[in-house]
């Protein structure tokens, strides 16, 4: 029974911390584009209108998970900060193709906050990662602890992970931005969510073979050094 209550635990540990790594991706991705093309062909609103419309969901959602959590994300902050920008910035312009260019604006933002975490020793993309690793398990938990404490391979893959993530977002930024001003609007509008997926992919791939990979091997033999170490039987001291 209680072995069947802790595989539960950690499942659920598991299902949750893979949900919320997943749902900033719905909410900044499919949220958007779907709201775009109902509010422009189901609505009839304009272009520019529906553009900016379908902004507002990920700008309140992340506000309001900085306000929730209490504390100031870098990554969200980042991300907030450049769809008020643009949003604000399409208003004043009436140009709808600026508010293509201020989707790649926040790639770019992300992706040189991401490389400024690296050169700091505090990469930004260990705590999307890190869910995904440690499953909701203490054991695993802690292994990650000591490795990120005496592990400079450990830390190393990790500036790796960080680092690849960043080039990516940014080269993801120059090609949405010189589609957004060659290619028409609504072409742009499902083009650029393939860019953004296509770019995710390769993303995955390489910090996944370069740096996420590594570090759940590593992960993996401290937790059972970890094991061993606790199961192995206490020797008396010797009597003085």
């Amino acid at each position: 029974m209680t072995t069947n209550t802790v595989s539960q635990g950690q499942g659920q540990g598991q299902s949750k911390s893979k949900k919320n790594a997943i749902l900033p991706l719905i909410m900044d991705v499919a949220v958007p584009v779907g709201s775009y093309y109902l509010l422009k062909n189901g609505c009839g609103l304009s272009t520019l209108v529906a553009l900016a419309a379908s902004s507002v969901v990920p700008a309140v959602r992340t506000a309001w998970t900085a306000a929730r959590d209490r504390k100031v994300n870098a990554l969200a902050a980042l991300i907030l900060f450049v769809n008020v920008v643009g949003l604000l910035l399409t208003f004043v312009s009436g140009d709808p193709r600026l508010m293509l260019a201020k989707d790649s604006g926040v790639s770019s933002a992300i992706g040189a906050g991401i490389l400024v975490s690296v050169a700091l020793g505090r990469p930004m993309m260990s705590a999307a990662m890190k869910p995904w690793l440690v499953k909701g398990e203490a054991g695993r938990e802690a292994a990650w602890a000591r490795l990120q404490d005496g592990s400079a391979a450990f830390r190393r893959a990790e500036r790796l992970f960080s680092l690849a993530w960043g080039v990516v977002l940014l080269g993801e930024c120059v090609v949405r931005v010189v589609g957004a001003y060659t290619l028409p609007v609504d072409t742009m509008v499902w083009l650029g969510s393939v860019v953004l997926i296509a770019a995710m992919a390769l993303g995955f791939l390489v910090s996944g073979a370069l740096a996420a990979g590594p570090m759940a091997a590593m992960l993996t033999a401290e937790l059972k050094a970890g094991e061993a170490e606790a199961a192995r039987p206490a020797v008396p001291a010797a009597a003085g």
